[in-house]
């Protein structure tokens, strides 16, 4: 099987350069269903990271009563849609209406699910529904992946375009293969999963594996500092950020390049924030306070 490094060249490539008459739509208007009660963090720091990449336009939709904090701790370009909760905290299946309304009104072109959802059986149920019932680019994540074990089928029947991004723990849940399986073949079993359940598989980790199902990519950045609770929902945001801002002539072929760029920016800005504050020291918060900085590293 052939592998592609994913590098400063590839990411040059890939990265399309802002046209002097284009506007906020241009660059996606992404709506990220994130957040529970105790774990609105994990939302905010998405929603952060998908601004601060380049998105033209970002939602974040969490529990109601979450809303206030969100708001709070999100930067300022970033719009909050409170929507219905469990008695638990978490986003309820009655807000699947709300959501599916949201999407139409507001002309949102990707969507991004999963960080600190939990696993509440309706909010599964919700993120399942979903699935089934939106024609987008969706990025699947954390407790969004976790609604999907036993449902894989899931992947296979939605209209949507979806890339998946599992750290092993993740597609061993989602594969029923051991943990020893997954990292002893990390790109075969990424390419394989990609090509059964049509999608785009990320397999986080070290050299972090990206595939379509047909071509295998190896990344070439990040680093042990990177393995912090939080990491995982940056690159959440960044990658729902890319979508609309990479080459491709078709969506899938758009979702696999911002894939590939999301994980090598993320990897750098990691790798940045490490020389600044240590492998030990750095949080997933100064990763993305160093995504300009990758950024201009990597377009330069």
């Amino acid at each position: 099987m052939k592998t592609q490094k994913i590098d400063k060249n590839l990411i040059n490539r890939l990265i399309q350069k802002r046209k002097p008459g284009s506007h906020k739509g241009d660059y996606g208007n992404i709506l990220i269903l994130a957040g529970s009660k105790g774990m609105t963090g994990a939302a905010v720091l998405s929603a952060n990271a998908c601004v601060r990449s380049g998105a033209g336009l970002v939602t974040l939709g969490v529990p109601e009563n979450q809303q206030p904090a969100a708001a709070k701790r999100t930067l300022p370009e970033i719009m909050t849609l409170p929507l219905k909760e469990t008695k638990d905290g978490t986003l309820s299946f009655s807000a699947l209406n709300s959501i599916l309304n949201f999407i139409g009104k507001h002309k949102i072109t990707t969507l991004a699910v999963g960080p600190g959802l939990t696993t509440n059986f309706s909010t599964q149920k919700l993120v399942i529904e979903i699935l089934k019932r939106v024609a987008l680019p969706v990025v699947i994540d954390a407790d969004g992946l976790n609604a999907l074990n036993g449902k894989t089928k899931s992947l296979k029947e939605s209209a949507a375009e979806i890339i998946i991004t599992p750290h092993p723990g993740e597609l061993t849940r989602l594969t029923r293969l051991s943990m020893n399986i997954i990292q002893s073949k990390r790109a075969e079993n990424t390419l394989k999963f990609a090509k059964e359940n049509k999608v785009i598989c990320v397999l986080k980790g070290n050299k972090t594996v990206v595939s379509d199902g047909k071509k295998v990519f190896i990344n070439s950045t990040g680093n042990p500092g990177m393995a912090k609770g939080g990491s995982g929902d940056v690159l959440t945001g960044i990658l729902a950020a890319f979508i609309f801002q990479v080459a491709g002539t078709t969506s899938k072929e758009k979702l696999l390049n911002a894939g590939i760029v999301s994980v090598y920016v993320h990897g750098l800005a990691g790798d940045l924030a490490a020389k600044e504050k240590t492998q030990i020291a750095m949080t997933p918060s100064d990763i993305i306070e160093n995504i300009p900085k990758a950024l201009k590293r990597t377009l330069n």
